[in-house]
């Protein structure tokens, strides 16, 4: 595998508006951007021991490691050129007692801040 896999939940505004952001900033072409909408259900119940697809954004790198929430937003802005410093500063000792926190604060509030839209199978 040579490309980072990140499962996004497309019904979120607030996801599909970072998603489009983030892929203009991949340069290198890094990341395949997959909905979670369109994993199949066997595959979610095999994923889901570690949490829930839809409580929080999953990256199956390409090292075939599963990182979640907090942790894939690192990744991603570590492994992105015009974020690479921001990325390397959030795995500095104990950025993640902040940003692991902060992640689920906005993650649980998303749809109560930002609404839903409806998936259109793109």
């Amino acid at each position: 595998m040579t490309k980072h896999i990140v499962f996004y939940d497309a019904e979120c505004p607030l996801c599909r508006t970072v998603k489009a952001v983030l892929m203009k900033l991949d340069k290198n072409d890094a990341i395949l951007w997959h909905p979670v909408q369109k994993v199949r259900e066997d595959h979610q119940l095999e994923i889901n021991i570690y949490k829930n697809m839809y409580d929080e954004i999953y990256m199956y790198t390409k090292n075939k490691e599963v990182l979640t929430g907090f942790y894939t937003v690192r990744k991603i802005l570590s492994v992105l050129p015009a974020t690479k410093l921001i990325g390397r500063f959030l795995y500095m000792p104990f950025v993640d007692y902040v940003g692991d926190p902060a992640y689920r604060f906005v993650s649980t509030r998303r749809y109560k801040w930002f609404g839903r839209v409806p998936y259109d199978g793109q």
